[in-house]
């Protein structure tokens, strides 16, 4: 088995002056666009100008997108793997980063053949030429982490294998160093998440930091991968829908990974499943059934299924049945969730399907999502006035939604969700990248594909499963009922005690009202403070730097307008 990953701390990161200048250069970017962020999203909003971070937001979107974008070019490495991921939320970011990141599936540059020869013979001991029978030299991939080439296994390992064309899949050099840089940047950006209340009262982000590293680091573990590989194949032996690429172990170390070649037509090129007859939308649904099975059934999934990952592999007429399979490469990547979560996916895709908003609460509250002391009341009643309004709609029916709904929703029921305490339970992130993934590769096949047409099909079988142990289903409402009963003389009397304390919460319309004409005074009163500081600030300033200066007297306008004319009617 391969070695457990091991933790980098921040302190040991190579001292070289490279990797220093990288690991700065992460986080000056880091740095800059959280204060943006606290700038517009949280400052404004609090004395009043809302207005002016939703006017600016497109804006300010696309001028991230392409700074990460001329970034991650540069760096390659873990920050190439952060742009894949944000392109592929196509379902929840908006157009503005998901289209100028979309490049970077293809956009990585190679490595020249010399420095990939140099370490596979060092990895496999031998000279290519013993190794293999013919190796092309121009790469047919190239990913953050290595990059792939074709070849044909030499005679001896042919007969051994009954494999003749294969890939052999090398790590980048020097990758190894540079995972270790941009993990330990990355959990400094967490250590800094930590200490935002806004952020650390629902997610633990230096958890989520560690999780990242784990899957990082087996990503450039190629034997790791190669057992994924094999694990996965297991699991899906019966499928005929999905196929998986052999591996060649005499030819596999931890750098270097030969497998079966079974490059095909890319699961989102469209032209090429054209050509091949095959229609895009029931490419669609097969995917996006078969990555249900991964979440919902064995447990076990693919959490990198980007579309350079999945091919559309045409059969031969004479195989009979099926027209096409698809072929999953690249396991380094690979996501588990326990059985207690998976039931309570399952828990969870079902309400969903049923368009039950409370039952989509208690499947969160099962899967972990949210503390089982969060109170709910309102959450629920806001899950079912949206499946009322948007339940069933594709992605591509929601686009022409007019956006004054999404705005009245978020108004009415934002500070709701914000102030519960939401959390990701271990491995969540990787179900969350895996299906973002799928949607958006389904979206890709057809902007007009609706999701919920696969999901509910699926989501009925889950029911008949679920309704099919009648005995089952009374016992537990029975449990719940005696549950419920014992609980009622608890409840009635802390319900009382809070009474007794003067702690039972009463909501008065004129007092809201006063509060809320004090709660404006305080906020023209903090503009003005504000105001005099960016003024003096510009004013002292203004000798060393004119620039500077300048932009924070001329800054200190928007504070001081708001000074004056909030709250006047």
């Amino acid at each position: 088995m391969p070695p457990a990953p091991r933790r980098l701390e921040t302190s040991a990161i190579p001292r070289t002056g490279s990797t220093r200048a990288r690991y700065r250069r992460i986080l000056r970017f880091a740095a800059w666009n959280l204060a943006v962020t606290w700038w517009f999203e949280l400052f404004l909003p609090r004395i009043g100008l809302t207005s002016i971070a939703e006017r600016t937001r497109t804006r300010r979107m696309q001028r991230f997108a392409r700074r990460f974008h001329v970034l991650a070019v540069d760096l390659g490495g873990l920050m190439i793997k952060v742009g894949q991921f944000m392109s592929s939320r196509l379902d929840v970011l908006p157009p503005e980063i998901t289209k100028e990141l979309e490049g970077l599936q293809d956009e990585v540059p190679a490595v020249p053949f010399p420095q990939i020869r140099a370490l596979a013979e060092a990895e496999l001991g031998v000279p290519l030429e013993q190794a293999f029978a013919r190796i092309d030299e121009v790469p047919v991939a190239a990913a953050s982490l290595g990059q792939a080439h074709r070849a044909v296994l030499g005679p001896l390992d042919a007969e051994d294998t009954g494999l003749h064309e294969v890939v052999l899949k090398v790590q980048r050099p020097g990758i190894d160093a540079i995972v270790e840089v941009d993990l330990a940047a990355l959990r400094k950006v967490g250590g800094w998440l930590s200490h935002v209340r806004l952020v650390s009262d629902r997610v633990d982000a230096p958890a989520l930091v560690e999780e990242f590293a784990v899957t990082s680091l087996e990503e450039i573990d190629y034997l790791h991968e190669a057992v994924s590989s094999e694990r996965f194949a297991a699991d899906v032996a019966d499928d005929d829908r999905v196929r998986v690429p052999a591996i060649v172990w005499e030819r596999t170390t931890r750098r270097v990974l030969t497998l079966e070649d079974v490059t095909a037509i890319k699961i989102t090129d469209l032209d090429g499943l054209a050509a091949a007859g095959i229609d895009p939308d029931d490419v669609a649904r097969e995917f996006a059934s078969v990555m249900f099975d991964q979440f919902f059934g064995t447990g076990f999934f693919h959490a990198d299924p980007h579309p350079g990952n999945v091919f559309v592999t045409p059969l031969p007429p004479e195989e009979g049945g099926r027209a096409w399979v698809l072929t999953f490469i690249d396991f380094g990547m690979m996501g588990e969730v326990s059985r207690n979560t998976r039931a309570g996916l399952r828990k969870l895709l079902i309400a969903a399907a049923s368009r039950d908003g409370a039952g989509l609460v208690d499947a969160a509250r099962d899967v972990g999502v949210l503390l089982p002391s969060s109170d709910t009341t309102e959450l629920e009643r806001a899950m079912t006035k949206l499946f009322a309004r948007f339940g069933g709609m594709g992605f591509a029916e929601l686009r022409e939604v007019d956006p004054r709904e999404f705005r009245d929703f978020a108004e009415e029921f934002g500070d709701v969700v914000r102030s519960l305490p939401f959390q990701l339970p271990e491995n969540f992130l990787l179900v969350i990248r895996a299906m973002s993934l799928t949607s958006g590769v389904c979206s890709s096949l057809n902007p007009a594909f609706n999701l919920w047409d696969s999901v509910e099909p699926y989501a009925q079988r889950l029911i008949r499963e679920e309704r099919g142990n009648v005995v089952q289903d009374v016992a537990k409402q029975a449990v719940e009922a005696a549950t419920l009963a014992l609980r009622l003389p608890r409840r009635l009397d802390d319900l009382v005690t809070r009474f007794e304390n003067g702690t039972v919460a009463v909501t008065t319309p004129e007092i809201e009202r006063r509060l809320s004409r004090v709660e404006r005074s305080a906020r023209r009163v903090l503009s003005a403070l504000v105001f005099g500081a960016l003024l003096v600030a510009g004013a002292v300033l203004r000798p060393d730097d004119v620039v500077l200066g300048t932009v924070f007297m001329i800054g200190s306008v928007v504070p001081l307008l708001h000074a004056v004319f909030a709250g006047r009617r």
